[in-house]
């Protein structure tokens, strides 16, 4: 009986497919995703609430340190001494 295929030539087609295999595998893996992610900072201060609760606290604090009471006491006292 005669041969078809040398063996030779099956492995060589053998080795094509598997190797043609791998190239789709890769080239199905190529595939490019470009993904964006937006970040912002954030800064407690640029807020304006809290430069208004600031300014109020400074107001008041510098009441508290003004209106404070400053009644000084001017006693003159005498002595006598008897003879």
């Amino acid at each position: 009986m005669k041969k078809l295929f040398k063996a030779g030539t099956f492995k060589t087609v053998l080795a094509f497919m598997f190797l043609t295999f791998l190239q789709v595998v890769a080239f199905a893996q190529d595939k490019v995703v470009t993904t964006t992610k937006h970040t912002e900072t954030y800064t407690w201060y640029t807020e304006p609430w809290v430069w208004v609760v600031g300014g109020i606290v400074l107001i008041l604090l510098l009441v508290a340190i003004f209106s404070g009471k400053n009644k000084t006491i001017v006693t003159n006292t005498t002595t006598r001494t008897i003879e």
